[in-house]
Protein backbone atom coordinates (compact mmCIF):
# COMPACT_ATOMS: atom_id res chain seq x y z
CA UNK A 1 0.00 0.00 0.00
CA UNK A 2 1.29 3.46 -0.92
CA UNK A 3 1.89 6.18 1.69
CA UNK A 4 -0.91 8.33 0.22
CA UNK A 5 -3.42 5.49 0.59
CA UNK A 6 -2.32 4.97 4.19
CA UNK A 7 -2.57 8.69 4.95
CA UNK A 8 -6.13 8.77 3.56
CA UNK A 9 -7.12 5.97 5.97
CA UNK A 10 -5.41 7.80 8.85
CA UNK A 11 -7.28 11.03 8.04
CA UNK A 12 -10.58 9.13 7.88
CA UNK A 13 -9.88 7.53 11.27
CA UNK A 14 -8.89 10.89 12.80
CA UNK A 15 -12.14 12.45 11.54
CA UNK A 16 -14.19 9.59 13.03
CA UNK A 17 -12.42 9.86 16.40
CA UNK A 18 -12.72 13.64 16.55
CA UNK A 19 -16.41 13.42 15.63
CA UNK A 20 -16.97 10.81 18.35
CA UNK A 21 -14.79 12.10 21.19
CA UNK A 22 -14.39 15.79 20.36
CA UNK A 23 -11.39 17.97 21.25
CA UNK A 24 -9.75 18.49 24.61
CA UNK A 25 -8.87 15.00 25.84
CA UNK A 26 -5.38 13.79 26.67
CA UNK A 27 -3.11 12.81 23.79
CA UNK A 28 -2.90 9.23 25.09
CA UNK A 29 -6.67 8.76 24.66
CA UNK A 30 -6.48 9.80 21.01
CA UNK A 31 -3.44 7.58 20.49
CA UNK A 32 -5.26 4.53 21.79
CA UNK A 33 -8.41 5.32 19.80
CA UNK A 34 -6.41 5.85 16.60
CA UNK A 35 -4.54 2.60 17.19
CA UNK A 36 -7.86 0.73 17.45
CA UNK A 37 -9.32 2.44 14.38
CA UNK A 38 -6.29 1.67 12.21
CA UNK A 39 -6.07 -1.95 13.38
CA UNK A 40 -9.78 -2.31 12.59
CA UNK A 41 -9.01 -1.07 9.06
CA UNK A 42 -6.57 -3.96 8.68
CA UNK A 43 -3.38 -1.91 8.96
CA UNK A 44 -0.19 -2.92 10.76
CA UNK A 45 0.31 -0.38 13.56
CA UNK A 46 3.15 -0.11 16.05
CA UNK A 47 2.58 2.14 19.09
CA UNK A 48 5.30 4.08 20.93
CA UNK A 49 8.22 3.08 18.72
CA UNK A 50 11.68 3.85 20.11
CA UNK A 51 13.53 6.37 17.97
CA UNK A 52 17.12 5.19 18.36
CA UNK A 53 19.72 7.79 17.46
CA UNK A 54 23.11 7.04 15.96
CA UNK A 55 26.14 9.26 15.84
CA UNK A 56 29.17 8.30 13.75
CA UNK A 57 27.78 4.80 13.41
CA UNK A 58 27.33 4.32 17.14
CA UNK A 59 23.97 3.93 18.88
CA UNK A 60 23.63 6.71 21.44
CA UNK A 61 20.24 5.70 22.74
CA UNK A 62 16.57 6.41 22.48
CA UNK A 63 15.85 10.04 21.71
CA UNK A 64 12.07 9.85 21.74
CA UNK A 65 9.20 7.52 20.99
CA UNK A 66 7.09 7.90 17.87
CA UNK A 67 3.40 7.74 18.81
CA UNK A 68 2.43 5.37 15.97
CA UNK A 69 4.08 3.88 12.90
CA UNK A 70 1.70 2.52 10.28
CA UNK A 71 2.65 -0.17 7.76
CA UNK A 72 6.35 0.69 8.31
CA UNK A 73 5.72 3.69 6.03
CA UNK A 74 4.00 6.51 7.92
CA UNK A 75 4.90 8.03 11.29
CA UNK A 76 2.05 9.63 13.23
CA UNK A 77 2.83 12.19 15.90
CA UNK A 78 -0.21 13.12 18.00
CA UNK A 79 -0.84 16.27 19.96
CA UNK A 80 -3.65 17.74 21.99
CA UNK A 81 -2.46 21.32 22.33
CA UNK A 82 -3.82 24.82 21.81
CA UNK A 83 -1.78 25.18 18.61
CA UNK A 84 1.02 23.43 16.77
CA UNK A 85 4.41 25.11 16.74
CA UNK A 86 7.40 24.85 14.41
CA UNK A 87 9.14 22.58 16.92
CA UNK A 88 6.39 19.96 16.45
CA UNK A 89 6.98 19.96 12.69
CA UNK A 90 10.76 19.75 13.15
CA UNK A 91 10.40 16.89 15.63
CA UNK A 92 8.42 14.79 13.15
CA UNK A 93 10.79 15.62 10.29
CA UNK A 94 13.69 14.43 12.48
CA UNK A 95 11.81 11.18 13.22
CA UNK A 96 11.36 10.65 9.48
CA UNK A 97 15.08 11.17 8.90
CA UNK A 98 16.08 8.83 11.74
CA UNK A 99 13.80 6.07 10.41
CA UNK A 100 14.55 6.89 6.73
CA UNK A 101 10.83 7.22 5.99
CA UNK A 102 9.07 9.53 3.55
CA UNK A 103 5.79 10.55 5.18
CA UNK A 104 4.70 11.72 8.59
CA UNK A 105 1.39 13.01 9.88
CA UNK A 106 1.14 15.50 12.70
CA UNK A 107 -2.37 15.42 14.16
CA UNK A 108 -3.56 17.90 16.78
CA UNK A 109 -6.88 16.70 18.18
CA UNK A 110 -7.42 19.89 20.21
CA UNK A 111 -9.04 21.75 17.31
CA UNK A 112 -12.67 22.71 16.69
CA UNK A 113 -12.27 21.33 13.15
CA UNK A 114 -9.90 18.36 12.94
CA UNK A 115 -8.96 19.18 9.35
CA UNK A 116 -7.21 22.27 10.76
CA UNK A 117 -5.13 20.02 12.99
CA UNK A 118 -3.77 17.57 10.40
CA UNK A 119 -0.42 18.28 8.75
CA UNK A 120 1.46 16.00 6.33
CA UNK A 121 5.24 16.26 6.56
CA UNK A 122 7.36 14.87 3.76
CA UNK A 123 11.01 13.80 3.94
CA UNK A 124 13.37 13.13 1.06
CA UNK A 125 12.18 15.56 -1.57
CA UNK A 126 14.37 18.26 -3.06
CA UNK A 127 13.04 20.70 -0.48
CA UNK A 128 11.38 19.45 2.68
CA UNK A 129 7.95 21.00 2.96
CA UNK A 130 4.76 20.88 4.92
CA UNK A 131 1.42 20.52 3.19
Amino acid sequence: MHENDISALIREAAFDIHRGLGPGLLEKIYQRALYIELIDKGLKVEPEVDMRVKWKGKDIGVGYKADLIVEDKVIIELKSVEQLHAVHHKQLLTYLKIKDMKLGMLINFNQSLIKSGIVRIVNGLEDNFYD
